[in-house]
C-alpha cells in the first residue's frame, strides 16, 4: 500500500540536491483542503540576525500543466525548411 498524504498535512525533507544558494534547502508535499501541493523551504536569516524558513508552494496540477505546455511545444515547433540551408550549399 502506497502511503497517501492527509488532508492539511504534509512532509519536508532536506534537498540533497541542492547545487547552488537559490536552491531550496528542503522539498516536500502537502494537501490542503484536497488539493496537492510541492513545498520547498529556505533556510534564511533577517537583517537583524534572526533565523528563518522561507516557505513556497507549487499546486502540482500547475506544475504538471506547465511540464505539458514545455513538451507540446518542443513537439509541434516546425522543423526548418530546406530553404534556409541553400545559402550553405556550394554550387559546382
Amino acid at each position: 500500500m502506497a502511503y497517501e498524504i492527509k488532508d492539511n498535512t504534509g512532509s519536508l525533507f532536506v534537498n540533497d540536491k541542492r547545487e547552488k544558494e537559490t536552491h531550496p534547502n528542503f522539498k516536500g508535499s502537502a494537501k490542503i483542503d484536497g488539493k496537492e501541493y510541492w513545498i520547498s523551504a529556505w533556510s534564511k536569516t533577517s537583517s537583524n540576525g534572526k533565523e528563518f524558513t522561507s516557505i513556497s508552494f507549487q499546486s502540482k496540477d500547475a506544475v504538471h500543466a506547465q511540464g505539458v505546455a514545455k513538451i507540446k511545444a518542443v513537439i509541434e515547433k516546425p522543423a526548418p525548411i530546406a530553404s534556409a540551408w541553400e545559402d550553405e550549399i556550394p554550387n559546382f
